[in-house]
């Protein structure tokens, strides 16, 4: 028969084996969660256009953030328009679509290519009028160029639409003629040389157009 003190010494042995696999276990969850933390991106840039008067096309001068590089693309990139108007009072300085007479689409390129991948975002305000649905566009560092399946679409006041990355399908973009092409299973978002939108429609006035007021990119560090 197993005396007392060796039972108890038994049971004494599992506790100590079982409190320290507990103790290994918290020591790896904590380690990951402090890795998952640092993985959040930051803000790579911001573009909210400058305060100045209307104008068409718009150009350069029109950034606030002159470390990026404006283009503009497609059949009706020439009358793209820098708007903005007396009244409301709180009307911004946007990017309007409404008279282009072809397909159309505007990117910012950053000083180096940038890493969307993970827990990336892109962030805007933006306002769309009739079936507009403005969507994110990427050039890559091989020239390929993406258009999202997600989109922005019509609202009757300006407000704020946030994307996840990581959930984003997306589709070739022909950015002379800003149109899609086939899908493109599980691009490599490493290295990302341009950002930008289009609602790949013409415009049509102010009852059928896109705005894009201001835009914030999220992205990883990239060496």
């Amino acid at each position: 028969m197993l005396s007392p003190i060796f039972i108890i010494m038994k049971y004494l042995q599992r506790f100590l084996r079982d409190y320290s696999a507990l103790v290994v276990l918290h020591i790896v969850l904590l380690s990951n969660y402090g890795i998952l933390a640092q993985e959040r991106p930051e803000l790579a840039f911001r573009e909210d256009f400058m305060e100045t008067p209307a104008e068409i096309p718009i150009n350069q001068s029109h950034l606030a953030n002159q470390s990026l590089t404006l283009a503009l693309h497609g059949p009706g990139k020439d009358v793209i328009k820098k708007s903005h108007h007396d009244k409301p009072t709180d009307d911004p300085y946007y990017v309007w679509s409404g008279l282009c007479d072809g397909n159309w689409a505007v990117s910012l390129g950053p000083e180096k290519p940038i890493d969307l991948r993970g827990l990336s975002k892109i962030i805007w305000r933006s306002k769309q009028a009739g079936f507009r649905q403005l969507r994110v566009i990427l050039k890559l560092a091989d020239g390929t160029w993406l258009v999202s399946s997600d989109c922005d679409g019509p609202s009757v006041d300006w407000r704020i639409h946030a994307f996840n990355i990581g959930d984003m399908k997306w589709r070739s973009l022909d950015i002379d003629k800003v149109v899609e092409g086939n899908w493109v299973e599980t691009p490599d978002l490493s290295q990302v040389v341009e950002v930008g939108w289009t609602d790949l429609m013409p415009g049509g006035g102010s009852n059928a157009c896109s705005r894009l007021d201001w835009i914030e990119v999220y992205a990883h560090a990239n060496e």
